[in-house]
């Protein structure tokens, strides 16, 4: 019995010192210029997810060196690319605080508003047909936010020009987004939710081709609540700003 014992303790020693054994590093013996040749050829492969596992090797191995700052800046994009977005994110942030004088800090601004802007929908929001008051827009509100801060550091950025348009389209889909929400309580009679929409689509968006129909909203929502002035000011507004499309307004709805 006693020599059992031994026998299952020696065992048990044995699997401890083999599970305990770390797996050999496979940057072990190599260079900071062969890690990053290797994090770029899987980068340009589209091999995000690896590219990814060789800049983290780079800078875990190589702290400090001529391949270091291009590394952190290019492991943005990698972890973007890999769908790592809270990751890509952060290494945004990181490279910002860490090289504040960088020839590239614009990059990492402006990259951080990309990653928010091309978030995917849910496979819900692609396929079925939602209440559109349930429709996230934190994303794109983030990502403007983000471009609005990328323009104001660097106005004349090589990136600056798709920054704008890109903050224009969010503009009119987080617009059209609150009209139709306003539309679906409108029609339900909830005329004070409604026009709290159109008010924040008036007072925010600016420019969006839904204003006309927000306005439109807005009056008929003051109109079923009851508030006589606000309804004809409303009103002189449209016909003022838009008196071709005012004769045709009581089809909008």
């Amino acid at each position: 019995m006693l020599t059992r014992n031994i026998c299952v303790c020696v065992a048990v020693l044995l699997l401890s010192a083999c599970s305990s054994n770390p797996k050999p590093d496979p940057y072990a013996d190599s260079s900071a210029e062969a890690i990053y040749a290797e994090a770029n050829e899987n980068l340009k492969k589209e091999h995000y997810e690896n590219s990814v596992k060789s800049y983290e090797a780079l800078e875990a191995h190589f702290p400090f060196g001529r391949y270091t700052e291009q590394g952190q800046l290019e492991i943005i994009y990698a972890y973007y690319q890999a769908d790592e977005h809270p990751a890509a994110i952060a290494a945004a942030d990181r490279f910002i605080r860490l090289h504040p004088r960088s020839a590239h800090l614009d990059y990492a601004y402006y990259i951080k508003g990309v990653v928010k802007f091309n978030e995917t929908v849910t496979f819900l929001e692609k396929y079925l047909p939602l209440d559109p008051n349930t429709r996230d827009l934190d994303a794109e509100k983030e990502s403007y936010h983000y471009f609005a801060e990328f323009l104001r550091r660097f106005p004349d950025s090589s990136y600056a020009s798709d920054a704008r348009q890109r903050m224009i389209y969010i503009r009119n889909s987080v617009a059209e987004s609150n009209y139709h929400a306003g539309v679906y309580y409108y029609n339900r009679g909830a005329y004070l939710s409604a026009a709290n929409r159109s008010n924040d689509i008036i007072k925010h968006y600016q420019g969006a081709p839904v204003m006309f129909e927000a306005l439109v909203l807005l009056r008929q929502s003051y109109e079923k609540l009851g508030f006589n002035d606000l309804t004809e000011e409303i009103n002189r507004i449209i016909i003022l700003n838009y008196p071709h499309e005012a004769i045709a307004d009581s089809s909008i709805l």
